[in-house]
């Protein structure tokens, strides 16, 4: 019997809308992750593309568990010396709050270049409201 590997033309990419609100940041983002890659699909093969588009919506309501938002730290480097900028998740809620629910997501995707093009089906929306109506997405439970 011979395995069946799918093919980047026969794979059937659908819209998942997943809500943010109340929910803990590292269990949403590892669902999102694991429907990005395609894990949730039988025709499941790691060296291809085969996950669909997610949609994360209030994405400013997600929840971080213990005393994370005053003690978890995102860092970012400029490339010069001493140019390393450490933000508290507080900071980070206020003024870019997609950034947490984008960040935690892409810390479990692939890092190799499959892993940018599954990262690219990632949309995340502070607010409520998105512009992927036409899409038809199907709600995910968090």
């Amino acid at each position: 019997m011979k395995t069946a590997i799918p093919s980047a033309q026969g794979i059937e990419r659908k819209w998942h809308l997943m809500d943010a609100e109340a929910a803990i940041l590292g269990r949403l983002a590892s669902k999102a992750a694991n429907i990005l890659m395609g894990k949730h699909k039988p025709s499941y093969t790691p060296f291809i593309d085969t996950g669909d588009h997610v949609i994360v919506v209030n994405a400013a309501k997600v929840k971080l568990t213990g005393a994370k938002e005053e003690q978890k730290l995102y860092r970012r480097h400029s490339g010069y010396p001493g140019g390393l900028t450490e933000t508290k998740a507080r900071v980070v809620r206020v003024t870019r709050p997609a950034r947490m629910v984008e960040q935690a997501i892409q810390g479990m995707l692939p890092k190799n270049k499959l892993g940018k093009q599954m990262y690219r089906k990632l949309q995340v929306y502070a607010g409520p409201k998105h512009p992927h109506d036409a899409q038809k997405p199907t709600a995910l439970a968090v």
